[in-house]
């Protein structure tokens, strides 16, 4: 990461927030977890294909499988 100069995703954030959340998310139990982990995988990957896919020299991913 420093070599890259990229940043860390909020891992440590989504811990925290089910921790010290309110009454009603610590009733998802587990499922919030895997739900605000996987909101956020989907999010970054779009972006990711959408940002370097706007130049025409740049084709991210270059293979889906």
């Amino acid at each position: 990461m420093q070599m890259t100069h990229t940043l860390h995703p909020p891992g440590g954030a989504t811990a925290l927030i089910a921790v010290i959340g309110v009454a009603e998310l610590h009733a998802l139990g587990w499922s919030y977890a895997f739900l605000a982990v996987a909101t956020g995988c989907l999010l970054m990957l779009l972006i990711a294909v959408l940002i370097n896919n706007l130049a025409r020299h740049r084709r991210y991913p270059l293979h889906w499988w």
